[in-house]
């Protein structure tokens, strides 16, 4: 999954220690000279005091204070021990999610700004090359630049894990655009609960609405499907076959009937036999089709619906996002559902779409199964775009 973006990133990691040489990347700093001096300042003069005792006393003080020398010796053994097994125990740790902060010190390697930039632009044109959108890129840069430079970085960092959490922290800011629960937000809703799918055809906008009718099934819902893309007989057959395997009522009309009243009947069935949610299917003819987009405007006033969901190809990278722009400026899109997310992506759109649209992403699908969709999460994605296996 999003091996082309994971192995260019991977590669740009790898590469960052030969193409940015520590000597003119890391800005001089005498702060670990000044630490040894004290240590070594501190040593001596506890040695001196051992060596040194006063003749009136030293038959009775030697061996009390080689005693307290000796055990002051050994706590600060265990006591440096100890620390340095903590940072291990916490850079090795895989369930953590580590950042820039962690890396951080009073003292350490500070990292200059000008050696960056040929590591930043290789990193903006991988991100291109990626179908992630230029605003996105722009952000994430930003990001990565802010959290690398004029900081001073623990000495036990080398530079590429420095600069891999650093690009990590900013592609996770921009994931984290909004957070949407879809199944907690059915159960605030007032049913029948009206959910309108907007995409163009062969994103899997069918396939996807199947899902989240055995998703609401599985949680004790029950479904009415509409069967609104009167445009194609093949897409009323489609979700006819999804609605008999699953055991949902579906509404229908011949192909060519009026979308929005094929929506108006199936929000009145819901509401005589007291069903739970609509699901209404919608054509997915191109974008740009005047015509289509009336369409939808007209069945949006007739049902009202609750909640309406782009389903996007993750595959699409840069059109799915330009088509996302033209269904939100035309009836407005609340959240957002990836398709084919299990196959080798560039990973662009995933980036991308919520971002530049500022809606979330409410699931991703991840196979052709019913099961297979689940609820969208920054961190999940995130191990997928930088984990190594």
């Amino acid at each position: 999954m999003f091996e082309s973006l994971k192995s260019k990133l991977k590669n740009v990691f790898n590469k960052s220690s030969k193409k940015l040489d520590s000597e003119e990347i890391y800005e001089k700093d005498g702060s670990l000279a000044v630490e040894r001096s004290r240590e070594f300042t501190s040593e001596t003069k506890k040695s001196s005091e051992v060596s040194e005792p006063t003749i009136e006393t030293i038959s009775e003080t030697v061996p009390v204070h080689a005693e307290t020398v000796k055990e002051e010796k050994l706590s600060r053994k265990e006591h440096l021990k100890l620390a340095k097994q903590k940072k291990v125990e916490k850079k090795s740790a895989k369930t953590d999610r580590f950042s820039t902060e962690d890396m951080v010190g009073d003292s350490g390697k500070k990292i200059k700004e000008d050696p960056l930039d040929d590591l930043l632009d290789e990193l903006e044109l991988i991100l291109l090359e990626s179908d992630v959108a230029y605003p996105v890129v722009q952000e994430i840069i930003i990001g990565v630049r802010d959290n690398l430079v004029n900081k001073k970085y623990a000495r036990e960092y080398t530079l590429e894990e420095v600069v891999e959490t650093a690009v990590k922290e900013a592609v996770r800011k921009v994931l984290l655009v909004n957070e949407f629960n879809f199944d907690e937000w059915i159960k605030t809703q007032k049913k029948p609960i009206v959910i309108m799918f907007i995409g163009i055809n062969g994103t899997g906008k069918t396939t996807a609405i199947a899902k989240i009718a055995k998703r609401l099934q599985d949680n004790g819902n029950s479904i009415v499907l509409a069967a609104c893309d009167t445009f194609r007989a093949g897409a009323i057959e489609q979700l006819s076959i999804h609605a008999n395997n699953l055991g949902i009522k579906i509404v229908k009309q011949i192909q060519d009937a009026d979308p929005a009243a094929v929506a108006f009947d199936a929000l009145e069935h819901a509401n005589s036999k007291k069903k739970d949610v609509v699901l209404i299917d919608t054509a997915g003819r191109m974008q740009t089709n005047n015509n289509l987009i009336d369409e939808m405007k007209k069945i949006a006033r007739i049902s009202k619906p609750a909640l309406k969901i782009f389903v996007g190809d993750s595959l699409a990278g840069n059109d799915a996002i330009e088509q996302a722009k033209v269904f939100d400026a035309a009836v407005g899109i609340d959240a957002v559902i990836l398709t084919k997310i299990d196959t080798d992506a560039k990973g662009g759109a995933a980036l991308s779409i919520a971002h530049t649209i500022g809606k979330p992403i409410a699931f991703v699908c991840n196979g052709q199964e019913y099961d297979d969709i689940q609820p969208f999460n920054a961190d999940w994605m995130l191990d997928r775009i930088f984990d190594s296996e």
